[in-house]
């Protein structure tokens, strides 16, 4: 299929996706709760996946709002935002449970909650963890929490698996006890606040690894939303030059204002050649990683992060790898402690 087909078969079912997305507020206010949590007669509403091969792909429904178990929170969707993995699952190039509520990216309202001992109120803005987790399994213990024994992520699980409202796009969501939750203060939009529990709570991950270096250089493959905050954040850990590469030079002025140089087409870093302390893969595609490791100098790390698919085979040789003494590590989404690590009160979340 040619690029041009390919790229006009994810527009329509991206713009199938939008037309259906039913994220309006709901209409209940604090005067509806009662005390055990349940709605009399309530009822939200869905955007359902069904599936590549299932027509429609897309439905829209409307069900009751269950009854809430201790530790859940019942929240409103303001807003959600489409991150490039439910683009991945539309278009094929990845294979999530069906049918499914997509959808993690979102900032959220509460409106009803059965958390003990907290200090949740109605009306209050929420980002949350999109992987609840018990907190006590070997992986949690580690610190891994996104890699939980008994994981379960919005957005990727199927509607029979709780309460159906389980993914961003619907009305509404409920998170589940294991779900950790940072409240958004009022100069947090929604529109900023959207993407905060994926691309930057997984930019706080990546940086955990990555060690200040003097006059270090850095590479950042890829210009989405994980690109500039990866950006951002090493120009943060003081690294002098921040090289940020993509396919879209219209997104140059937001690759500056994020602190780094961009790198389009045909450009490259010849004179950079062994002198790149990191180098961070946030493109998805696997043949930009040999340019990367030509780039890293001896002792350099390499953070993959965007390559969540299975079109993502590397042509390397451990070669490449053992003769500089490269560390090569992987990123996938975060523990609860990143989305803490975000700082709310950063100038570019201003």
């Amino acid at each position: 299929m040619m690029a041009l087909e390919i790229e006009c078969k994810i527009n329509q079912r991206i713009s199938q996706l939008f037309r259906l997305l039913t994220t309006q507020p709901s209409k209940m206010t604090e005067n509806s709760l009662i005390i055990n949590g349940c709605y009399p007669t309530r009822f939200g509403k869905r955007t359902v996946f069904n599936g590549l091969k299932n027509d429609p792909m897309f439905s829209s429904e409307k069900i009751a709002l269950p009854k809430l178990m201790d530790g859940e929170i019942l929240v409103k969707v303001r807003l959600a935002s489409i991150c490039i993995s439910d683009v991945h699952t539309v278009t094929g190039q990845r294979i999530e449970p069906t049918p499914s509520v997509l959808g993690h990216e979102a900032v959220v309202e509460v409106v009803s909650h059965r958390r003990q001992h907290s200090d949740l109120n109605v009306g209050d803005r929420l980002t949350f963890s999109i992987a609840d987790s018990c907190g006590k399994c070997e992986f949690c213990l580690k610190g891994l929490n996104q890699k939980c024994a008994k994981l379960f992520k919005y957005g990727h699980a199927k509607i029979s698996d709780g309460s159906g409202y389980n993914g961003c796009y619907a009305s509404h969501i409920i998170l589940r006890r294991g779900t950790h939750i940072v409240k958004l203060p009022d100069h947090i939009s929604d529109k900023i606040g959207a993407p905060i529990n994926c691309a930057l709570a997984t930019t706080m991950c990546a940086m955990e690894h990555v060690s200040k270096v003097k006059n270090g250089r850095a590479f950042v493959q890829g210009d989405g939303m994980l690109g500039l905050y990866t950006s951002a954040a090493l120009r943060e850990l003081g690294y002098e030059k921040v090289y940020c590469s993509g396919t879209r030079e219209r997104r140059s002025p937001f690759i500056k204002q994020f602190g780094a140089i961009p790198l389009y087409q045909d450009e490259t870093l010849e004179e950079e050649m062994n002198k790149i302390d990191v180098v961070v893969e946030v493109c998805g595609s696997s043949t930009v990683v040999n340019d990367g490791i030509r780039l890293l100098k001896p002792g350099g790390l390499y953070l993959l992060i965007g390559m969540v698919h299975p079109q993502s085979k590397l042509e390397i040789t451990g070669e490449q790898i053992i003769r500089k003494c490269l560390t090569i590590r992987g990123i996938h989404n975060y523990a609860s402690r990143h989305l803490d690590q975000v700082d709310l009160h950063h100038n570019f979340l201003l």
